[in-house]
């Protein structure tokens, strides 16, 4: 695997924007370019390969470190597990799914993020079902969402939305308000020092504008999805993928009839197909969630 020595590291001691500075020099990739890369670690272990693979999306595990900038961490180590996260990626990813890296690496990225974050907060050791650990990873972002950013307790109107929108008690929301109240850190404070001027939190805050971000979490959630399904189709046979695809997957769904044609059974031998094929693939889609750190429902 990529020597993650060889990469570049944050620190306290270097500046968080040098950092930021130093990984754009290193070109995204052509889908293309990346396919041949990766084939070449795949079936050579080309280590120069690994490597070009990595250094290219540094700057999207930056990102999405980023977006955890809220608990009180070091920001460098963060950015690091992040980087842990996209290397487990490179060396898991398999070009012939069909799909770009960046969309398979952003769960291992998150999913690294969020167990380093798990194993440092000693508060989240006291709330460690899916429930309230989606409430622990979503509670700053449904506070902003209605506006409920002041410091102290909720009020009772908010703590009941937040409640009805994550799926836990009012008692938990309160509880984990409190418990996270004393390790926000101040969007004022002053982030790296390398000598060419300070940078606050709030410079590295996305655009707030409604349209622009609800557009961007859209975008971002079709990619996961979709990366997530075409791996996870591999659990069906080739009949069951034909026939879920034709019955589910595309704009204008293809009818039984015609599939008990195309294939000479009965209507309801395609229909089972269909269903058994459905519920293959969202237990298997279940799995992959969770083995990229993703909660579920159960």
């Amino acid at each position: 695997m990529a020597d993650y020595a060889n990469l570049p590291a944050p620190s306290p001691e270097q500046g968080l924007n040098r950092y930021l500075q130093e990984i754009r020099r290193f070109p995204m990739l052509e889908p293309e370019e990346e396919y041949m890369l990766a084939k070449r670690w795949v079936d050579h272990q080309d280590t120069e390969a690994a490597h070009r693979l990595v250094t290219s999306h540094l700057r999207l595990a930056a990102k999405i470190a980023m977006g955890y900038r809220g608990y009180g961490l070091p920001t460098a180590e963060v950015i690091s597990e992040a980087n842990v996260g996209l290397m487990q990626a490179v060396k898991r990813f398999d070009p012939e799914k069909g799909f770009r890296l960046a969309t398979y690496a952003m769960w291992w990225i998150r999913a690294s993020i969020q167990e380093y974050i798990l194993r440092s907060w000693s508060l989240v050791k006291l709330g460690t079902t899916s429930a309230q650990k989606k409430l622990f990873f979503n509670l700053r972002k449904a506070k902003s969402k209605i506006g409920a950013l002041e410091e102290g307790d909720l009020r009772p109107e908010n703590v009941a939305q937040i409640a009805h929108e994550l799926n836990v008690s009012e008692a938990e929301v309160i509880s984990m308000n409190r418990r996270m109240a004393g390790a926000d850190a101040s969007l004022n404070a002053t982030v790296g020092s390398d000598g060419e001027g300070s940078t606050s939190w709030q410079d590295w805050l996305e655009d707030e504008d409604a349209d622009q971000a609800g557009q961007y979490a859209e975008r971002d959630e079709l990619e996961t999805r979709r990366g997530l399904l075409v791996e996870a189709m591999d659990v069906l046979n080739e009949r069951e993928k034909d026939i879920l695809t034709q019955r589910r997957l595309l704009d204008d769904p293809v009818t039984l009839e015609e599939l008990s044609g195309q294939y000479n059974v009965s209507r309801e031998r395609i229909r089972q197909i269909e269903v058994r094929a459905f519920e293959k693939l969202q237990d298997r889609m279940r799995v992959l969630a969770r083995d990229k750190g993703m909660v579920v429902p159960a």
